[in-house]
């Protein structure tokens, strides 16, 4: 099993900056050969695909609307996936949680691991 924590949420204005992470533990040899994404949801919507990064780093996949502003990198050494956000929007607002599946994807299906969520609030 893998267990996944994240962290690094929290209140910022409009135009500000987080980082968030993610802990991975338990059979973390699995996660190395895995890729790792970021998801969001917001009260009553659906989960939203976030960005996504490639088991070994090589490849990354953005939502529209994180793209150019938001960075996903991961460090397999650490068992570490982040996801630095910047030029924040109110619209971005979310709880915000770190999934594991075996390939690179932007549906939430494909992911077969998920923490529990931090949440992200952006006021205006």
């Amino acid at each position: 099993q893998v267990q996944l924590v994240e962290s690094g949420g929290g209140l910022v204005q409009a135009g500000g900056s987080l980082r968030l992470s993610c802990a991975a533990s338990g059979l973390t040899v699995i996660i190395r050969g895995y890729a790792m994404g970021w998801f969001r949801q917001a009260p009553g919507k659906e989960r939203e695909f976030v960005a996504a990064i490639a088991w070994n780093g090589g490849s990354t996949y953005y939502a529209d609307s994180a793209k150019g502003r938001f960075t996903i990198s991961r460090d397999n050494a650490k068992n570490t996936l982040s996801l630095q956000m910047n030029s924040l929007k109110p619209e971005d607002t979310a709880v915000y949680l770190c999934a594991v599946g075996p390939r690179l994807g932007d549906r939430a299906i494909q992911y077969n691991f998920w923490g529990q969520g931090t949440q992200v609030a952006v006021s205006s």
